[in-house]
Parts: C-alpha cells; structure tokens; sequence
C-alpha cells in the first residue's frame, strides 16, 4: 500500500514538474492573456460604474424635485394662513410632512449611490494604475525575453564561427605546409640535375678559371687589333 501512495505521490510530482515547466516557457503569453482578461474586467466595471453614476444623478435629480416641492408647498401653506384659512394650510402641511419623509429617504438613496459611486471610482483608478505598471513590466520582460535570445544566438554563432575558423586555420596551415614541401622538393630536383650533368661541370670549371671562358669586350678588341 505505502509502495502504491509513494507511486501516485511520484507520479503527481511528475505532472507538477511537467505542469510548471509548460507554464514557465508560456510564461510571456500567460501574462499577456492576464493582462488582457483584467482589462476585460476593467471595462465591465467602468459600465457598472456609469450605471452606478446615471442612478445616482436620478437621485439627485428626484431631490432636487422634493425640495423644489416642500419650498412650493411651504409658500401655499404661509398663503392659506395670510387668508386664515387654518384647515387648508393643516392640508398642505402634511402634505410638507409627507414630502419631507420622501426627502429623508431620497437623501438616503442619494448618499449611499455617491460613496458607492466614490469607492468604485478610486478601485477602477488603482486598478488602471495597477495594470498600467504591468504593462510596462510586460514590455521590458518580453524587452529582455528578446535581448537574452539574441545573444544566445549571437553566443552560439560565435562559437561555430570560432570553430569554422579554427578548422579553416588548419585547412590554410596545411596547404602553407603542401606548398613549401613542394617547393623544396623542386629545388632538390633541379639541383641534383645540377649535379648530374655536364652544365654542373662546366660552371665549376668556369667559376675555377679552367678551360673555355666566355668572351669579353676587351678579348674580343685585342683579337681585332692582332689583324690590322
């Protein structure tokens, strides 16, 4: 049985390793689908927040109107009580009763559309300014992303580069080797032809003042003059 947990436990493992290695090399990707899902988000709640704002200025509005009509009313009833008509300024005395009732819970209505209105507000701006900074994180990362792949492909070029020099040094040193080898191979050829025939002789002779010479200006004007 404990063969069979450790087993699961390794396989579990496994797929953990596995799930964090997919997850590292998508990890730009990831990010920016991130990203984009809380700018999605962000939308909707700027709608949910105009909504928000248009009930609370119906609010508004709906108090401004009860207090335009209490005023209205406070006026007809000072009237009724300049014509001593006591019964009819109780009328719209309650009347007033029952519109500052209505106002009071307007009021209520008003305030609680406002600080909602208000502490949506300052979350849409820290949320803008929070994915304003990831975005720019996301450039410098994807930045870097790029400037590392360069340079490992820069790195691997260089050392290619490096051995396809060294192997061409070697083909260049080799052929240098061919054709000094060559060379001296052909002066050995010509001076043992030297040596081997009668042209070596005769130089030597030559060199020792021994047997024919070439002919000179100067024999050449004596064998002239002997004739005249």
């Amino acid at each position: 049985m404990n063969v069979f947990k450790k087993i699961m436990t390794a396989v579990r493992g496994g797929a953990r390793e596995a799930g964090e290695a997919i997850v590292d090399a998508n990890a730009i990707r990831i990010l920016e689908q991130e990203i984009k899902d809380a700018e999605n988000h962000m939308e909707k709640a700027k709608r949910d927040l105009t909504d928000v704002m248009a009930k609370q200025m119906q609010a508004e509005r709906e108090l401004r109107r009860n207090n335009d009509s209490i005023s209205e009313h406070e006026g007809y009833a000072i009237k009724a009580l300049d014509k001593g008509d006591e019964a009819l300024a109780l009328e719209v005395a309650e009347k007033i009763a029952t519109l500052e009732s209505e106002k009071h819970e307007q009021q209520e209505v008003v305030t609680s559309f406002a600080s909602h209105s208000t502490r949506l507000k300052e979350l849409v701006r820290k949320s803008e300014r929070l994915i304003k900074d990831h975005q720019r994180q996301l450039s410098m990362v994807k930045t870097t992303e790029s400037v590392q792949k360069a340079t490992a492909a820069i790195t691997d070029n260089f050392a290619a580069t490096n051995s396809k020099m060294s192997s061409a040094k070697e083909s260049l040193e080799r052929i240098k080797k061919r054709q000094v080898n060559f060379e001296d191979r052909l002066k050995a050829a010509e001076a043992l032809e030297e040596e081997t025939s009668d042209k070596g002789l005769q130089d030597k002779l030559k060199a020792a003042g021994i047997g024919e010479q070439d002919a000179s200006a100067q024999s050449v004007l004596a064998r002239l003059k002997s004739k005249s």
